[in-house]
This record gives structure tokens, C-alpha cells and sequence, in this order.
């Protein structure tokens, strides 16, 4: 049988994004440790381990001193700051490549994000030949949603992994998990409980 290339996208695993972050979710250093415990254990199965940040420079009516918590936000991942680092519960010597997005503008999706050298997500993965794609990491119901929708929209075969994800909200993750399968995206365990 032939091998499928395959993808991890790990979704803004950042401090801010975390407890004790400004605009910190629940679970999210759980999800961070359990990313972690999936790359150690399954990160030869990937072709590609891409994360991205979220990295903001001037985010036109992204940031507000009084958030609507939809489309303006605290001040979050600001470029260069600690709240913009990768959690250090998740091992990030695993990834191949960081996309940053959301330098200017509001960026919720993942392939809205370039690598430091200026290569669009969706380029790295056609120049590695991704057939398929997996997704875990923050906010389920916000940049998890979007990269999914993304990913589906570009034609690749989908999968979010239920138990590396966290989102801002239970109603508004679940809302989205359904919105994803029903979309047809695949949604899976990572990890035997």
C-alpha cells in the first residue's frame, strides 16, 4: 500500500493563549502537554510538523480596551513578547517550519500565515507533497475552525484531533466541531484514554 504524506498543524499553542495569558483558555496547557505527548510518540508518522503564532505587529481593530470577545480581543501576541512564545509545556523542536500571521490584520486560519522567509502555508505543504492534513491546538471555536475550514477548502482530506484542542468557549467548540464535521472534516482521538 502507498504512503500517504501527511501533515500536523498545530494551532497557536502561545502563553497568551494559555492560563495566566491575556487572553488565556481553559485547558489550554493541557492541550499544550498533550501535543507534546503526541509529536514524541507519533512524530515519525508526519511528513510535515508546521505550528504557527499568532504575531501581531499593528492588527487593524483586532486589539480593544473593551473587547466584544468575537471580533475585537484584548491585547494578545504582540511580536516579540513573552505572551507570544510557545507555551513551554509544548515541545517545539518537533516543528519543521513556524508560520506567523496576523502581523496587520486579524488572522484566524493558519494558511493565512507565512514562514519567516515568506512562504505561504499552503506553498510548504504542496512543495512537501501533503496529501493529508491533521490539526490540533487553540481555540477550537476561533483559529482551530478557521485553519479546518482552510484546509477542507484547499482539498485536503481533514482530521482535528478532539483531545489536543481547547477552545474560548464549550458551547461555541462544540458549535464548531459540528460545523467542521458537517463541513466534513474527520474528528478523531489522538491519544488512547
Amino acid at each position: 500500500m502507498e504512503r500517504i504524506n501527511r501533515a500536523l498543524l498545530v494551532v497557536d499553542v502561545q502563553n497568551d493563549f494559555c492560563e495566566g495569558g491575556s487572553l488565556a483558555v481553559e485547558g489550554g496547557v493541557a492541550v499544550a502537554q498533550r501535543i507534546t505527548q503526541h509529536m514524541r510518540h507519533s512524530s515519525a508518522f508526519y511528513d510535515l510538523i508546521v505550528a504557527s503564532k499568532d504575531y501581531h505587529i499593528r492588527p487593524q481593530g483586532h486589539f480593544s480596551r473593551h473587547p466584544d470577545f468575537v471580533t475585537s480581543w484584548p491585547v494578545h501576541c504582540v511580536a516579540g513578547t513573552p505572551g507570544s512564545h510557545f507555551h513551554p509545556a509544548l515541545d517545539h523542536s518537533f516543528f519543521d517550519e513556524v508560520v506567523f500571521k496576523g502581523e496587520y490584520d486579524a488572522a484566524y486560519s493558519m494558511f493565512e500565515g507565512k514562514t519567516e522567509s515568506g512562504e505561504a502555508l499552503i506553498q510548504l505543504l504542496e512543495r512537501k507533497e501533503i496529501e493529508v492534513v491533521e490539526i490540533c491546538g487553540i481555540a477550537t471555536d476561533y483559529c482551530v475552525l478557521q485553519s479546518g475550514i482552510s484546509s477542507l477548502e484547499y482539498g485536503f482530506p481533514t482530521t482535528i484531533f478532539i483531545d489536543l484542542v481547547a477552545g474560548v468557549s464549550p458551547e461555541g467548540s462544540a458549535d464548531a466541531l459540528e460545523e467542521l464535521q458537517s463541513r466534513g472534516v474527520n474528528l478523531d482521538y489522538a491519544l488512547e484514554s
